[in-house]
């Protein structure tokens, strides 16, 4: 493999973290190159020394998506450029599994680029992190389990493109119309704004066409819109979409 992940020492039995500690994370792989894709597994997926269960790998978006929506994972190893549309892509597609209430599917970049504009895509796109592939086997397993707690990791370096990304923004630090919003309404918010049909809305979120109907007339009353269009340059403006 021209990029993979460096063996290190045996990952998760540094820095005083022992095997068999009872942590355990469910992963899914996605990256377009098989042999890349093997070396993780065999480098992480030793879920009695690692706690990290791999329990799915694709190789583009759309397989990506069905292999996500499928298994659930509490935490997905993504590649930045992959065919169909890339990393970017994927979170899209599965905005509403990042944005549920209880287990939420929570994606690490794992990339060979370093761009600034490959990094903020994702982070923006709702990726919780983004490590290189010079990661080594013991880190990446430390920088999973720490998304899947919630935290955000980046490589050494990469954490100041975010930084100086979002400090330019034009957003408010606080947007008290998105805070009238419940979450799932923010869900469907986020659907329409990016085209979404009611009847697909109702496939990704696991509910009736009907109480789409009835969010999406919650969302509009509550910010003082007329219909969609409206709403969709609404969340355009706040970078929502």
């Amino acid at each position: 493999m021209s990029e993979g992940v460096q063996a290190g020492s045996t990952p998760g039995a540094s820095d005083g973290e022992q095997p068999g500690d009872g942590r355990r994370v469910r992963v899914v792989l996605v990256d377009d190159h098989r042999m890349f894709r093997t070396g993780v597994r065999a480098e992480i997926g030793r879920t009695e020394v690692t706690g990290v269960e791999v329990v799915g790998e694709a190789p583009d978006v759309d397989q990506a998506v069905t292999v996500i929506n499928t298994t659930r994972p509490e935490v997905v190893l993504l590649d930045v450029h992959l065919p169909g549309g890339g990393g970017v892509e994927v979170l899209r597609r599965c905005a509403p599994l990042m944005g549920a209430v209880e287990n939420p599917v929570r994606f690490l970049a794992l990339s060979v680029s370093d761009a600034a504009e490959d990094v903020i895509g994702v982070i923006r796109g709702g990726a919780r992190g983004y490590v290189t592939k010079t990661i080594t086997g013991t880190d990446l397993v430390d920088s999973v389990f720490r998304v899947q707690e919630g935290d955000a990791v980046f490589s050494p370096r990469l954490a100041g493109f975010v930084l100086d990304a979002f400090a330019s923004t034009d957003a408010p630090p606080v947007d008290e119309d998105l805070d009238r919003l419940t979450q799932r309404e923010r869900e469907v918010l986020r659907l329409i704004a990016r085209g979404y049909a009611y009847k697909e809305i109702a496939k990704q979120l696991f509910i009736s066409v009907k109480t789409v109907e009835s969010h999406v007339s919650a969302v509009l009353r509550k910010l003082q819109l007329s219909n969609r269009h409206e709403l969709t340059r609404w969340a355009t403006a706040r970078r929502l979409v």
